[in-house]
């Protein structure tokens, strides 16, 4: 059986967060692949992406879209559908869009989830649909956008959900089931560490964590809210729509800083008392960022932390995103005997190295059967 010519895909590679983190981990396992996407901006995503071969759609010309990419929602659907791969096998990271790119082989989605903009509005623009423009405009949109997508799933040859929400909805969207991969953390412990300015003197007592986007749905105030009367610091890790206004709401002992590389992401985990994941997320990938640090986590009990979070032994669980619910599970953090050691052991189960050969193994089975129709 001959290898392979992979080829990975992304939706836009303009900003940081989970999604890329996944995307840079398929570029380490197929280093020789190029990778197709809609929008680049090698200014806002991780710098690792300047060392890809990176194809972009035409909408790329157009610098507006490359920093505001939810503005080029209405043509995405016409631009995904002219990205064209030819490759053995596509790779398709995607929450939308990059399942739709054309391939001359095999497709795999890898999906975080079904559009949002379709099926959970409200997530996507972090409001009230109806109380927004944009939400106006995306339903005057989901008739036809609904039906692109759904076309879309259907020409994927497998398909990948990275939790299981996300194959539950899979389910309720396309009607078919997903095998659960789960991704990769994106933060290692081995590598240089850079002190936050202005933090070092919280190390001594040491600091609750939050690494968040700012926006509404996040709960990061809540997680404000929780820390205000402890003696206990705060130190959250993100940038957002939001940093004005969480900025006014925070009290002395709560700090927000943004522009974090990882050296700098490193340190501040390593000097944590625990990390606060006060939101609902696909999968979320800060409590096992936390445990290869050996920290503990105050998660939210609902999303895929439900996957990665187990109660007792790497972290407490909260039942509402609200202040009081935070500051409980915090107390329960303060007076449980972490132990260290079990909490990086099972960080370690969702390395980089698994989800390689998760990925590894779904191929192959693709290239077999796919010999086995033209034997």
């Amino acid at each position: 059986m001959s290898t392979p010519r992979i080829a990975i895909a992304h939706d836009y590679i303009t900003q940081r967060g989970g999604a890329e983190r996944v995307v840079l981990a398929l570029t380490r396992m197929f280093p020789d692949a190029v990778l197709y996407t809609t929008l680049y901006n090698a200014e806002t995503t991780y710098p690792e992406f300047r060392d890809v071969t990176i194809v972009t759609s035409p909408l790329n010309r157009i610098r507006f879209l490359r920093t505001h990419h939810r503005a080029a929602l209405p043509l995405l659907a016409w631009a995904s559908s002219r990205v064209r791969v030819d490759a053995d096998v596509l790779v398709a990271s995607s929450s939308g869009w990059a399942h739709g790119f054309r391939n001359t082989g095999q497709k795999l989605v890898y999906c975080h989830s079904p559009a949002r903009w379709l099926y959970r509005r409200d997530d996507y623009l972090g409001a009230d649909a109806h109380r927004s423009l944009i939400g106006w405009i995306l339903a005057a949109l989901t008739p036809a956008l609904s039906r692109w997508d759904k076309r879309a799933a259907a020409g994927a040859d497998r398909y990948l959900a990275n939790s299981t929400v996300i194959a539950e909805r899979i389910k309720n969207a396309y009607g078919f089931d997903a095998e659960v991969v789960f991704p990769p953390f994106g933060v290692s412990p081995d590598g240089l560490l850079e002190p936050l300015p202005d933090i070092e003197e919280w190390v001594a007592d040491g600091y609750y964590l939050v690494v968040s986007r700012l926006m509404p749905y996040k709960n990061v105030d809540q997680a404000i809210e929780a820390v205000r009367e402890r003696d206990h610091k705060l130190l959250i890790v993100g940038a957002g729509p939001l940093d004005a206004q969480l900025q006014a709401q925070a009290p002395d002992n709560v700090r927000i800083v943004s522009n974090v590389g990882d050296r700098q992401l490193r340190w501040a985990y390593r000097h944590a008392r625990a990390v606060i994941a006060p939101s609902f997320e696909d999968f979320g990938l800060t409590p096992l960022e936390a445990g290869v640090f050996g920290k503990p986590v105050a998660a939210l009990r609902a999303g895929g932390y439900l996957d990665s979070v187990v109660g007792g032994r790497s972290g407490v669980f909260f039942d509402e995103a609200r202040a009081a619910d935070i500051a409980r599970a915090l107390d329960e953090i303060e007076a449980h005997d972490w132990d260290a050691d079990e909490i990086i052991e099972h960080a370690a189960s969702f390395g980089e190295a698994h989800f390689h050969a998760k990925i590894a193994a779904v191929i192959q089975e693709m290239t077999e059967e796919d010999e086995r129709r033209h034997a």
